[in-house]
């Protein structure tokens, strides 16, 4: 009489399949190459539009010191609130170490004037050499305003 022996347990197959973990790291990089563009602009502001805008490339880049002023009248430099008493020693001290001094600007287009105009005093305080005022360009497909 003999016995059976099953020799199931010998054809495991131990190998690792990388194919599934490689799909799934390359959507989570595709994800994060389209939404980290969009981290820059901290603070949400509806900018003015302009006939005759510039591109300001600078003002996308991480190291640029971008100053804004909301609708409701607070004023914020990079993410961080600021009060207008404070933003001309820190934006001094930010620029202290960089050999171009340039700011960037961006008020709300329901923002009151008075309050833009108070953050650029302040910003031309710190001895900034430019200021960018950031906006949006018209739309070729939209009829031109009316004047």
């Amino acid at each position: 009489m003999g016995i059976n022996k099953r020799d199931e347990g010998k054809k495991v197959n131990s190998n690792i399949n990388v194919t599934p973990m490689v799909d799934v790291m390359l959507v989570l990089l595709i994800i994060f190459m389209v939404i980290t563009p969009m981290l820059n602009n901290k603070v949400n502001v509806d900018l003015p539009k302009a006939d005759s805008a510039t591109v300001m490339e600078d003002a996308n880049k991480e190291d640029a010191v971008v100053v804004a002023v909301t609708r409701d009248g607070k004023t914020y430099l990079g993410g961080d609130q600021v009060t207008l008493d404070d933003i001309g020693a820190k934006i001094s001290a930010l620029l202290e170490k960089k050999t171009s001094k340039k700011v960037y600007m961006r008020a709300d287009i329901r923002a009151n004037y008075g309050k833009v105009m108070d953050a650029v005093d302040g910003v031309c305080s710190a001895g900034v050499s430019e200021l960018g005022l950031l906006t949006e360009r018209h739309d070729d497909d939209a009829p031109a305003p009316k004047k």
